[in-house]
Parts: C-alpha cells; structure tokens; sequence
C-alpha cells in the first residue's frame, strides 16, 4: 500500500470515517494498473490513490459509494473489451477483478443519560467495539466508577454540551435522558444534525407526543423521520439490561449496513404520528 494511501486510510480511522478501499486483486492480459493497485473513496467523492482511470475506474468509484453506505464489500470483474477500450480511450484487452471493501472504525457511541439503561449499555457496549462516550450533568451517574470503559464521560448540562460540541456524521446517538423533557431538551438540540444514527428512548405514546411537539416548535420534519423511536429491535425487553440489549443490536444492525444509515436515508419510525404524515408527503 502507497504511503498516501495508507496515510489517508489512518486519518479517516483516526477521525472515525468510513471509507472505501478499492484493490485490483486480479489482472490478466493488457491492463492499465497491476494488481496491488488501489484506490481509497470517501462518502463525500473525494479519492487518494488510483486503479488506472476510465470508465472502469469510474464505475468501481461509484460502486465504492454505495458500499460505504451499505457496508458489504463486493468483488467486481471488468472485461476489457474494445468496446469498453473505446469508452475509455484506453488500449488494453485484459481482464480485471477489483475488490471493494468498507472500511469501517470503531463507532464512536454517545450516551446521552447515564441512567439505568445507559449504565448497561456502558457495560455491554465496549465489548462490542464501540467507543462509548457519556453525558450527564449529574456526577454521581457519570462518573469512571460506573463506566471505567468509556473513552469520554462529561459532567454538563445535555443540550449545552449538544450545541457546543461539533459531533461527527459517524456518531451513534442515543438519547436516554432521566424524563421527558430533558429528552425532548436534547433532541430539540440534535435537529436538523446529519448523524449516522438517533435513538430515542420511550414509549410510542411518549414519542409521538414529544414529535408532535417539535412540529408544532418548527423542528425539521425530515430530520424527525430518521430518529429510531421507540429506539432498539422489538425483543419484548423489560429490564434495563434486555433494554441496553435491543439497542445495542439495533446499534449493530446499522454498523453492519443491515439498516440504513439515518444519515443516509430517512427512517420511517416505528409509530404514528398524523401531524408528521401530514408535513412529510410520502412518509
């Protein structure tokens, strides 16, 4: 792997990024990059590196696009051809196969609560390969104590630590405030944020209500779709700890592109809500 590539590939760990990693695995015949060759793309176009250009190279950068949002790699073989030659303005015959990888970082986990639930989910979280971070503005639950494994815990009013903090799209977010207006206070101060994931705790009544009021206060109706409401899989939990676990496999589910990404694609919730049908056509 070239030293830019590698370089490049470090900082987008660093920072939490995923990217695409784009290897010619096989070539044969005339081809215009050797195996070896790479490419890395990120969400936003941009790309280090290259696997020889033309169309061939357009498409598997297209492809890497798609994959960074799906997060399933994916082999791809190009003929070739003259045909495909011409379109390019390449001379070459060959044959290649290019595989397409994400390449994912650990998720950086935002608890926002340090209540019961999030406690559990402190515990399990880690283990899993998240990087958990912890807000609360009572010390007494957001302590290194209760969450030796967090890579941050911050003792701060939540929806001024929201407005203050620069939170990267990448984040997974999980509101799990002690009531119903600190949740409705933190969620008001998400709106509108372009985030991979928003979780919010409660039930369908208790969501539905808190929406309607964020309609009525102006709160983006687009952005309140993709929230997870009630958030986690429906496993029939009731304890905080089955609680922390149908969040975390949802939290997986997404890691692992079997739901998409809020950030990417809006989410219809799981319950009703007539006002937001109501702003949102199609929904």
């Amino acid at each position: 792997m070239s030293p830019e590539i590698l370089s490049a590939l470090a900082d987008a760990i660093a920072r939490g990024e995923t990217v695409a990693l784009v290897t010619i695995v096989e070539a044969r015949g005339s081809t215009p990059q050797r195996v070896g060759a790479r490419m890395l793309v990120y969400a936003d176009g941009r790309i280090v590196g290259t696997i020889g250009g033309g169309c061939y190279e357009s498409d598997a950068f297209g492809k890497a696009r798609e994959i960074i949002r799906s997060r399933t790699p994916q082999l791809v073989r190009y003929e070739l051809t003259d045909d495909f030659a011409a379109e390019t303005g390449l001379i070459c015959g060959g044959q290649m196969q290019v595989f397409i990888e994400p390449i994912d970082p650990a998720p950086a986990l935002y608890l926002l609560g340090a209540g019961h639930v999030g406690y559990q989910l402190g515990r399990l979280a880690p283990g899993l390969g998240f990087r958990v971070h912890v807000v609360d503005d009572r010390e007494k639950f957001a302590n290194r104590e209760r969450f030796p494994e967090a890579e941050e815990i911050v003792v701060e009013d939540i929806p001024g630590w929201i407005e203050s903090s620069e939170l990267p799209e990448s984040a997974l977010v999980v509101v799990l405030t002690r009531g119903h207006r600190q949740d409705y206070d933190a969620v008001r101060a998400l709106a509108g944020r372009r985030l991979r994931y928003v979780g919010l705790i409660g039930s369908r009544a208790k969501v539905a209500k808190l929406v309607e009021r964020g309609l009525e206060e102006g709160l983006p109706a687009d952005w309140l779709r993709t929230v997870h409401a009630p958030v986690g899989l429906d496993i029939g939990a009731v304890t905080p700890e089955e609680i922390a676990v149908s969040i975390l496999a949802e939290l997986v589910a997404v890691r692992r592109g079997k739901i998409a990404d809020a950030a990417v694609q809006g989410l219809s919730m799981k319950w009703t809500a007539p006002a937001l049908r109501e702003t949102t056509p199609g929904f």
